[in-house]
């Protein structure tokens, strides 16, 4: 797919409805290798993305579907959310959540239907590829930072190859199953997961996209004024 970086970056959305197109192994590897170039302190390159497809994608999908319908306590092993969130952040995920669930046609009071949408992210919202992201828990706070790198790199990667894809925090609610699910080594922690494939276009919920801060809101710009020729003597 061709277009400058801006545009890249402008294309780039969540995207939760999948056609059942296959993407092929080459194409990972592309996108994971992108994602391999992405920056970090002193190059401890702190994380790994475990890419899942068919039968394996399809038993841990089984496996957090018996979480969900077992209502298994939840084990996040970090905290996603501020503990003490302000009123103008709470507005903030209120007016996305509302304008998601609007998207999909769900009334602001239709309980069971905000958790059978939620649970689709235990189901990689049905998308042929799956990925958990995890980070050695003996890195520093800091190393999330340069872990969220390297996940940046690799959305836009996948939009970079015409596809599409969507992070999911919600995978970390049962990281020590899906840890031990995937048998990982202890000192892996799940941190996300993401859904990707071939985005279906003519699902609402693909045309959906939350807003962002202006740009004065965004940045202070502290501008430069070259000195005049008397300034510089």
């Amino acid at each position: 797919m061709t277009g400058s970086f801006d545009d890249l970056l402008a294309r780039r959305h969540s995207v939760r409805a999948f056609t059942d197109a296959q993407i092929e192994r080459h194409t990972l590897e592309k996108i994971c290798n992108s994602a391999r170039h992405a920056p970090s302190g002193a190059n401890l390159q702190p994380g790994k993305f475990h890419v899942l497809t068919g039968a394996a994608l399809g038993d841990l999908k089984d496996r957090l579907a018996c979480a969900v319908a077992e209502n298994t306590a939840i084990d996040l092993e970090y905290s996603y959310f501020p503990e003490q969130m302000s009123a103008a952040l709470k507005d903030r995920q209120k007016k996305a959540g509302f304008a998601l669930y609007e998207a999909l046609g769900i009334a602001r009071r239709d309980v069971a239907g905000r958790r059978g949408q939620f649970a689709k992210n235990y189901a990689f919202f049905d998308a042929p590829v799956g990925v958990v992201v995890t980070i050695d828990r003996n890195m520093g706070k800091g190393c999330f930072m340069d872990l969220g790198m390297a996940i940046m790199t690799f959305l836009l990667a996948t939009e970079a190859e015409g596809l599409g894809c969507t992070g999911i925090g919600a995978i970390a609610n049962y990281g020590s199953i899906v840890g031990k699910h995937l048998g990982l080594p202890d000192d892996e922690m799940v941190v996300c997961g993401i859904a990707m494939g071939v985005a279906d276009a003519d699902v609402p919920v693909n045309q959906f996209k939350t807003e962002r801060d202006a740009l004065d809101v965004f940045t202070t710009c502290l501008l430069y004024t070259s000195p005049s020729p008397r300034d510089r003597g």
